[in-house]
């Protein structure tokens, strides 16, 4: 642990503060000047700085601006008489955490330090996160595969065709395969071909002369050679002008290009990666995309999932996302119920990480408390139902492993299946068992299948609860489940169900269990 660090020409201030932060079990170390105090600073790094403002050879307030100089994220704590009160205000303008008036209270000023180791803490950790954070987060295997792409294109200059759902951060794809290529070093230009009318596409791409079109009254240079030495990235390629795509062809083929009105050819040193959420190869039958043009792009091809399809990096793109959504408003972060983020994860996300980010910073701003419950989340995810395929690839994820009975009234607890006015039926194991499989088709029968026989029931009879009736059937049976087997320990029971204590003693009593 940093030590505090406290400056003072008193030897009386300083032996009441280091005895009194020691008894805290806070690490100390006093100087009488600031001159030792920042040859100091050389060898090591306090975590909070307490300095008195009036010292023989060198005031506080000259010591807080050099601190600061080189420790902007320091918190200084400026100690200082009453009648110095305009010097504590020069002191928080030079960037000050707090001033500590003499003659003070031992416990207020201990508190006050408290309050800044806390500060310095949570700032350092902020910037360790911040350091660790990917540009692009992703534990699926899909997205796993693509960094393993981005990894092996690193030393490449080759054409790449991004395609993918909108939404799903191809643009993204595009920068991470630009920063670790070797032409990191010159610009990245992106071109959204759909968002830019026909007729001012071209002079976008290839720039103008002076006089090619009325209203061209200067030369312009185009994103090509904008990108030049680096790479331009062509997003959403299926909706180019199909004349266009022949002079983009002649670029990537040729290597040489004309401004609009030009004549003098132009030499093109860009790489090109292109992205689409269309299927070209549709296009190309289609006639609305050339084919030569098409192959020319297919050289190397990445296909980004869409959200649904990696589920299980929800949670993380959700806390990256409330945290950075926080950072820009100047608040503390939102966190996600465990029930709210069961609801997220069950969210299709037909807009994909771009709605996730979206609905993130509406949280940040809408969301009543710090804690965000399901009732808190936009009208669409709380409309919304999970698609069976999505709960059953949670349960497969090893989220829920263990076969239960749905009905709380059921006494052979875990052994099998039931609904209201359904006999029950042997489970089909989630994990393992069986064929291998580790998802088990509705179509094979099984528990999966009684609950969409009874979701059937409902839904056809119009209950206007469906989703919390069976929701709370299926956590109310698996509670039972895992306290049957534990004997009553809610402990055990809820660390075999993976989840907390606090959480399990909140469900009990929220679903009104007599356990």
């Amino acid at each position: 642990m940093k030590s505090i660090w406290v400056v003072d020409d008193d030897h009386s201030i300083r032996f009441v503060l280091e005895k009194a932060l020691a008894r805290e079990g806070l690490p100390v170390r006093t100087f009488s000047n600031a001159r030792d105090m920042l040859a100091a600073l050389d060898d090591e790094t306090p975590q909070v700085l307490v300095s008195d403002i009036r010292m023989p050879g060198g005031s506080g307030l000259e010591l807080l601006a050099k601190v600061k100089a080189r420790l902007p994220g320091l918190p200084v704590i400026i100690m200082t008489a009453y009648s110095d009160l305009d010097s504590a205000v020069s002191a928080f303008q030079g960037g000050a955490f707090e001033y500590l008036p003499k003659p003070f209270d031992l416990p207020r000023a201990v508190e006050l330090i408290r309050r800044a180791q806390e500060e310095s803490q949570r700032e350092a950790s902020e910037q360790e996160a911040a350091a660790e954070v990917p540009e692009m987060l992703g534990q699926a295997p899909a997205m796993q595969d693509v960094f393993r792409a981005i990894g092996r294109l690193s030393q490449s200059h080759v054409t790449v065709l991004i395609t993918g759902e909108s939404g799903s951060g191809k643009e993204l794809v595009a920068r991470a395969l630009h920063k670790h290529s070797p032409r990191a070093e010159g610009p990245f230009v992106a071109i959204n071909t759909a968002a830019i009318p026909r007729d001012l596409l071209e002079s976008e791409l290839f720039g103008h002369e002076r006089g090619a079109f009325t209203g061209a009254q200067t030369s312009r240079r185009g994103r090509f050679e904008q990108a030049d030495g680096g790479t331009l990235f062509l997003d959403e390629i299926g909706d180019m002008p199909f004349e266009l795509q022949t002079r983009l062809l002649r670029v990537l083929s040729d290597g040489q290009y004309y401004r609009v009105g030009g004549h003098s050819p132009l030499r093109s040193n860009v790489r090109v990666i292109a992205a689409t959420h269309q299927n070209l190869e549709d296009r190309v039958r289609q006639g609305a995309f050339r084919e030569d043009l098409f192959h020319r792009l297919n050289v190397i091809r990445l296909r980004l999932p869409p959200l649904r399809e990696r589920r299980e990096d929800i949670p993380g793109l959700a806390r990256h996302f409330l945290q950075r959504s926080a950072t820009q408003l100047g608040v503390e972060p939102k966190r996600l119920s465990e029930a709210a983020l069961a609801k997220l994860t069950q969210f299709d996300f037909p807009g994909n990480v771009r709605q996730l980010e979206n609905i993130c910073h509406w949280l940040s701003v809408m969301a009543p408390s710090q804690t965000v419950e399901p009732k808190d989340l936009p009208t669409e995810v709380q409309d919304s139902s999970a698609s069976l395929g999505g709960g059953a690839s949670l349960l497969a994820s090893g989220a829920l492993a263990a076969p239960v009975s749905l009905d709380p009234s059921r006494p052979e607890a875990g052994a099998g299946v039931g609904f209201p006015g359904q006999p029950a039926r042997s489970a089909v194991p989630v994990n393992g068992g069986g064929n291998g499989s580790g998802n088990s088709s509705l179509s094979e029968g099984g528990w999966l299948s009684d609950m969409a026989q009874e979701a059937r029931r409902l839904l056809v009879a119009g209950d206007p609860e469906v989703w919390d009736a069976l929701t709370r059937q299926f956590e109310a049976q698996l509670i039972i489940t895992a306290l049957d087997i534990t004997r009553g320990r809610r402990i055990e029971a809820a660390q075999k169900l993976g989840i907390g204590r606090n959480t399990i003693t909140r469900k009990i009593q929220e679903l009104g269990l007599d356990v």
